[in-house]
Parts: structure tokens; C-alpha cells; sequence
């Protein structure tokens, strides 16, 4: 690899002093004069019509200003199609909105909610995805019989991937050496759990105009989908650093709309911030996922025929699921060549909270209940489960159809040997004994291995576009709608552009995430910061430097292709004693705007192996996970920091530890969460880190001037999958529900009736 003045190199982030020293400022950080508070009332019922509100004593309290019902806010939609009202007459789950109260003070909000009286007529609920759809089913939405809603999704084009029917399923059958079934499940709902609780402040100047901070991963396309769902009102989207969002604080107009709709009602600026427990259990989980299966191979590990109906529980409404089960259905693609399928989605409305965009978007759900089918099959074979993925991971040349419903042929590179190098740091051979079979046992602890896998095009989804400005004292500044979501991404497109220009860091800024600033910014999701955001970065800033050069080159009497600079001095290549600084090219009083656009490309799939070992004590049937490596090639590190936090981070939300403890409980006979709070919320501790290891790779992708690409989000995808396989083997039980708490392990062992009469409580 080319060696780099600073890509490739571990260079302090800009923002890194600010936020460990506290002052950076985050949502709830921010105060304006004369600002109000928002406090929503939330049903105590999973399905119920609202007979009467009486909000009388709640409005006579001091220091409150306002109290809406659904009788009097702004008639706005959010949803997929658009479903959801700000307030209803009718409540979907325990936790969702009835009146919201602007006052002085938090504390006021608070009081003035439990004076808000509510008569409710309840109505029967239903909670699983298969039973919703029955005639007799509960209905949640009028306009969505069977509680199912309509597939597809405008924003990804005309045609849209709603499921993938490819070739002959029956010509696959006659092809296969034998077939597989079963019916698998990811239904646990982990949260996300980003340690910053969502919040947004809105403020409206005259009828139209809204200003909306947010602690948002995707401020422009807030705004986008804000001025779409509302109407014609103009929004200006401003987003403030995230602390965390893994994909649940996106488009995130379930906040925003409570807090525009008191501003409205107030003419005052209103701040809305969840608590822990009302974050915890009303708002983003994962989608529920459940495949009815069966897969045709041959002994040698090629696929024939892949058929199913995969069953998405999306919760009281869909924020986003119909996205999710398009790029699902792509990835799917990219794990597992097969000429014929016939996977067939439908994505169902139930009574519970709302699930949304989460890390792994669609493809980690999808994939958590298929690949134990494919290990069937796998066993069924006796193949080694990393040859199995190594044969039918997509390879250059190959193609498969992409959300959009477009067929694109890989035009990256191939992962064989990331895969191999992973298997080589993690001891594979050494490890592996064979399917059911641990790789050792010491008294009642059994240790075992497992593999998994996954990969998304998205890396090059949508547009980017972006402005470099060059000053004449030799500072650049970016004028682009990135928001800092944790990652260090604003810092590193820093690092691109003083790579170009050959200036420090400390030259070169980024403007505020400000949408009444920037060109048009999809946001930092699906990976695609490094590939995507970074070439339109780049182009902007080759760009400036060629308006530049084009300035200079009469000063020197050269071309400007003979030009180059360094440190803010523009010199002739070869000649660098005669150096002439920017400005005597730029004047005082001038600048040059380089502009850069990116247009999607779903042509360069990223990668991601994890292997996994635990150790299972079989008495007790307590599961720890022992060791960690992923696998994958990047082509070109960025910030070599801020890859390896972004792939220590495949534990929690809602990644691996998604298979052993992550997960919200429901009680169905209430409709409530029941474990609203990080007490009850098994999550993992920083001492019970397990041991970790990466395998990364740098083979050059066609992608940009630095040949990278992006793979934060799927860093924990493959993890789910890649324990179960391991503890079954550990076991030598087959066992496929997740999460694997110690009363599953031990019921698997056929040792929960001895538990009981051993006098267990």
C-alpha cells in the first residue's frame, strides 16, 4: 500500500479534546431563551380507543403552556406509507403517545401529566406476527388488513426489491443431493441501547419556517422527510453531535414531531429528551424476524434452491421496515449463491413498540434466522462452515439484485483471503472438531466454535455532495451535512482533504451540520462514510486544488499540471525552492469552492467473518463467550483507531450479545415492557470484555483516490449466527433460540426437571 502523510495513520481526532474535556455540546446541552419542555403522556394499554381526555386541571397548572390531544395537533404523517398521526384517537402499544404537555420546567411537565385524566375503551392485542395476520387477528390499522402493510419504498426507485424470485425452484429440488427445512426465529427485540437518550428542539419563526437541533445521524434528510411528512413548511435541520445512534437516531421524526407541534402551539422554543426508560420502552428495537425455510444442496456445499416465507414484525408501526426487508433481501444475496429462490416477505403490524433502523438494517435479522437453516444443510453435507461461506460468498463478476430491484454485478475484490487470514488468527483448524462436537471439555465446561458471515452494498448508496473552500491562508474548510455520530468520521474526511492538499489538520475544518449551509448530505448510514461521503469530499477538494493551480500556474509560467503544494506553498514538481504561497494566487479577498458529488453505486460489497468460541458450563448452563476475531479487507485504512472501535463495538447494540442476553421482554398478557432500565436489561459490562482480535485486510477497491471501503455498520451482523453455531456445537445439542439464557441451555440438555425439583426458585 502507498504510504500516506496521514490516511493510514493514527492522527488525534479534531473533536477529541472538546468532547473528553465536556465541551462539546450535545442536545441536551443546549438551551435557548424562553424554551419549553415537552413531556408525553403514554397509554397504559396495548390496543385501546381513547373514549375521553380531560386536561382541564393539567392546563391550570403554573408554569404549564400548553397540552395537546389528538383533537388539536397538526394533522402530520409519519410512517411507511405514511400511517402514524402525531396523537391518535387510537393507542397501538403500551408506551404510545396520548397528550403532550409543554411547561416552564421538567419538573412541572411531570406534575402536569399525572393531572391528565383518560377514559379508555380497551381492545383486544396480538403480539405474534403469524397470529396477526388471521382473520380474526386484532386490526390496528383500518386501511392494512391482516395487519399487513404494503411492500415497498419510494426513496429506493420506481421498482424497489420487495422479495427475490430468481429461476426455477423446481428445476432446484431436481438439482439437489438433498433438502433441508425448519422454522427459525430472531425475535428478542434487542435495543440499541445508544448511550445518549434521543432529543430534538424545535423552533418556529413565522407559520412555515421550522428550525429543528437534533441529535440526529442524518440531519439532511431530516429535514428532507420533515418537509415531505409535514407538508409545506420549510425546515432547517441542524444536527448537534451524537453520543451513539447505531442507526436508531436517523430520520427520527418520532420526537421531532411532539416537540414541533408544542413550539407550534406555544410560539416558544421546545426541547424534547427521552429518559432512559422511556427509550428503553418507547422507542427503536429491532425488527422481529421469523423464516419458514427449506434449502436444497449438493454434498459439495453448492446451494440449488433457497424457498421461505420470512415473517417481519415491525411493532405498532413501520418506521422503516420495508427498507430494511429490501436491503435484507439484497444481502442475503451477497452470502449465498444460488441460482433459484424464492423468498417471499411480508412485514406485519403487532402490539408493541415500534421497531426501526438498528445496525445491521434488515440484513442481520434476516440472516440470524437463516443461516441455522443453511447449517442443516451444512451438517447434513459435513462441510467445514467456513469452506461452505468461502464458496458462496459473491465474488467479483458475480451479480445479484440490490435494493433498488436493479441487477448489479460485484466489481470489488474477492474476500478469499481475508477469510483465510481470519481462520488462520483464530486457529479454525486447530479449533473446529466437526458439527455438534466441542473443541474441548474440562469438567462440566465445554468450549465451542462457530462462524459467521455477512456483507452490504450499501456502501455506495445514494447521493453525497460537498464543498471545499480554500482560504488564503492556506486553510481549507468542508462544507458538508455529516453528522458526528460517534464514529470520528467528520475527522477522518479531514484527513482525505489534507491528504490532498498536503496541509497539517489543523488546516483544515468542517462547517456545522447545518442544512441551511451544506449541499445535500445522505448521512453516515449503511457504511457508506468512507466510500461514499469521502468521494464526494475528494472530488470537492481536487477540484479546489485545480481552481487554484489554474490561478498560480501564470505566476510560475507553467501548466497547471506541472503544479503541486504543500503547507500552503504552491511550487513547480522537481522545483520546490521557488515556493509562492495561496494567496498570492487567490488575492486577499478570494476564495476557491471546489464542489464533489457522489452517485450511488451498489458495485462494491463489503465483508465481514466473525469467529466465535464460548464455553458453556452444562451443569449450570451459564454461556460465556471466550474469544472474538473478524475477518475482512478494507483496502485502504482511513484511521486505524477508528476501524478497530468501530469492530470491538460488534458486542453490544444489539450485535452479538444479541444471542446471549441482549434482549426486551414483553409480558403479552400487559403489553408492557418489562425491562425498561439498564438493571434489568442484561447488557455487558467493560469486565466482561471477551478477548478480541481483527484480521483486516488491505487489498485496493475500486472506489476512490484511496481505494477504501467502509465497514463499521456490519462490524457486528455476522455475530449472532456465528454464537449459536458455536454453542450447539459446544453442547452437542442442536438449539436455536436466541437469546441462549441458562434455563434454554439446560431445557436443550433435557436437565430442567431435575433443575426444578433441585428446589431452584
Amino acid at each position: 500500500m502507498k504510504d500516506y502523510r496521514f490516511i493510514g495513520k493514527a492522527t488525534t481526532r479534531k473533536d477529541a479534546l472538546d468532547i473528553v474535556t465536556g465541551k462539546t455540546k450535545f442536545i441536551n446541552d443546549l438551551s435557548f431563551p424562553n424554551m419549553l419542555y415537552a413531556k408525553v403522556l403514554r397509554s397504559p394499554f396495548p390496543h385501546a380507543l381513547i373514549k375521553s381526555i380531560d386536561t382541564a386541571k393539567a392546563m391550570k397548572l403554573p408554569g404549564v403552556k400548553a397540552v395537546l390531544t389528538y383533537k388539536d395537533v397538526p394533522d402530520w404523517m409519519g410512517g411507511l406509507p405514511r400511517h402514524v398521526r402525531v396523537l391518535d384517537s387510537k393507542v397501538r402499544y403500551v408506551g404510545d403517545a396520548v397528550a403532550l404537555i409543554a411547561a416552564e420546567t421538567e419538573e412541572i411537565g411531570e406534575d402536569a401529566l399525572r393531572l391528565i385524566r383518560v377514559e379508555y375503551e380497551p381492545l383486544p392485542a396480538v403480539y405474534d406476527v403469524e397470529k396477526a395476520m388471521q382473520p380474526e387477528a386484532p386490526q390496528l390499522y383500518d386501511q392494512f388488513p391482516g395487519n399487513v402493510l404494503p411492500q415497498g419504498i419510494r426513496v429506493f426507485g420506481p421498482n424497489p426489491l420487495q422479495e427475490v424470485v430468481i429461476g426455477d425452484i423446481d428445476q432446484g429440488m431436481a438439482e439437489a443431493d438433498f433438502i433441508v427445512e425448519g422454522t427459525y426465529s430472531y425475535e428478542n427485540i434487542p435495543n440499541p441501547l445508544p448511550p445518549e437518550s434521543p432529543g430534538a428542539i424545535a423552533v418556529w419563526e413565522g407559520e412555515d419556517n421550522l428550525t429543528v437541533w437534533s441529535a440526529s445521524q442524518g440531519p439532511h434528510i431530516l429535514k428532507v422527510a420533515l418537509q415531505k411528512m409535514m407538508g409545506s413548511s420549510n425546515v432547517r435541520s441542524i444536527g448537534s453531535p451524537v453520543g451513539g445512534s447505531y442507526g436508531s437516531k436517523y430520520m427520527s421524526w418520532q420526537y421531532v414531531f411532539p416537540a414541533a407541534a408544542l413550539a407550534k402551539a406555544t410560539r416558544r422554543p421546545v426541547k424534547i429528551c427521552y429518559g432512559r426508560a422511556e427509550q428503553l420502552a418507547a422507542f427503536t428495537v429491532r425488527l422481529g424476524s421469523r423464516i419458514h425455510g427449506k434449502v436444497g444442496m449438493k454434498m459439495d456445499g453448492s446451494v440449488t434452491f433457497l424457498e421461505g416465507d420470512w415473517f417481519v414484525n415491525t411493532g405498532a408501526f413501520s418506521e422503516m421496515a420495508q427498507g430494511m426487508v429490501a436491503v435484507g433481501c439484497g444481502e442475503a444475496q451477497l452470502m449465498l449463491k444460488c441460482a433459484n429462490w424464492n423468498l417471499k416477505p411480508k412485514v406485519v403490524c403487532t402490539n408493541r413498540t415500534s421497531s426501526g433502523q438498528v445496525r445491521g438494517f434488515g440484513g442481520q435479522e434476516l440472516k440470524c434466522a437463516l443461516v441455522p437453516i443453511l447449517t442443516l444443510g451444512m451438517e447434513k453435507a459435513n462441510i467445514d462452515p467456513v469452506d461452505f461461506f468461502k464458496k458462496n460468498y459473491v465474488k467479483p463478476g458475480e451479480g445479484y439484485y440490490w435494493r433498488d430491484g436493479k441487477w448489479w454485478v460485484s466489481k470489488g475484490i474477492d474476500f478469499t483471503n481475508a477469510i483465510e487470514e481470519g481462520a488462520r488468527v483464530f486457529g479454525w483448524q486447530e479449533k473446529w472438531q466437526g458439527w455438534l462436537k466441542p473443541s474441548s471439555v474440562e469438567g462440566t465446561k465445554r468450549r465451542g466454535v462457530g462462524v459467521g458471515v455477512h456483507g452490504n452494498a450499501d456502501v455506495g448508496e445514494d447521493v453525497s455532495e460537498a464543498f471545499v473552500r480554500l482560504d488564503p491562508d492556506g486553510q481549507a474548510i468542508i462544507y458538508s451535512g455529516l453528522a458526528e455520530h460517534g464514529t470520528g468520521q467528520r475527522s477522518n474526511i479531514c484527513k482525505m482533504v489534507a491528504e490532498i492538499l498536503q496541509i497539517s489538520l489543523e488546516r483544515v475544518s468542517v462547517t456545522a451540520a447545518d442544512s441551511s449551509i451544506n449541499p445535500f448530505e445522505f448521512g453516515p448510514v449503511g457504511s457508506r462514510g468512507t466510500y461514499a461521503i469521502g468521494s464526494a469530499v475528494i472530488e470537492a477538494a481536487e477540484n479546489a486544488k485545480k481552481q487554484l493551480f489554474d490561478l498560480m500556474a501564470p505566476k510560475f509560467k507553467v501548466t497547471p499540471e506541472e503544479l503541486a503544494t504543500v503547507d500552503g506553498m504552491v511550487y513547480v514538481k522537481g522545483k520546490n525552492e521557488e515556493k509562492l504561497p495561496w494567496i498570492a494566487g487567490l488575492g486577499y479577498h478570494g476564495t476557491c469552492l471546489g464542489r464533489g458529488r457522489f452517485q450511488p453505486d451498489f458495485t462494491l460489497p463489503n465483508f465481514m467473518m466473525i469467529f466465535t468460541e464460548v464455553e458453556v458450563d452444562i451443569e449450570t448452563g451459564k454461556v460465556d463467550l471466550i474469544r472474538v476475531v473478524s475477518a475482512t479487507d478494507v483496502g485502504q485504512i482511513i484511521d486505524p483507531p477508528s476501524l478497530i472501535n468501530q469492530l470491538n463495538g460488534c458486542l453490544g447494540s444489539a450485535g452479538i450479545d444479541s444471542a446471549l442476553f441482549e434482549e426486551t421482554v414483553l409480558d403479552t398478557r400487559l403489553g408492557r415492557i418489562m425491562n425498561p432500565n439498564m438493571i434489568d436489561y442484561k447488557w455487558r459490562t467493560f469486565a466482561e470484555l471477551p478477548e478480541m482480535e481483527h484480521a483486516i485486510l488491505e487489498t485496493p477497491f475500486p472506489s476512490h483516490r484511496f481505494h477504501a471501503i467502509g465497514v463499521g455498520e456490519i462490524a457486528p451482523s455476522p455475530g449472532p449466527s456465528a454464537v449459536l453455531m458455536a454453542v450447539a456445537n459446544a453442547i452437542g445439542v442442536k438449539i436455536y433460540d436466541y437469546p441462549l439464557t441458562p434455563d434454554k441451555i439446560l431445557s436443550a440438555l433435557g436437565k430442567m426437571d431435575t433443575l426444578k425439583k433441585g428446589g431452584r426458585g
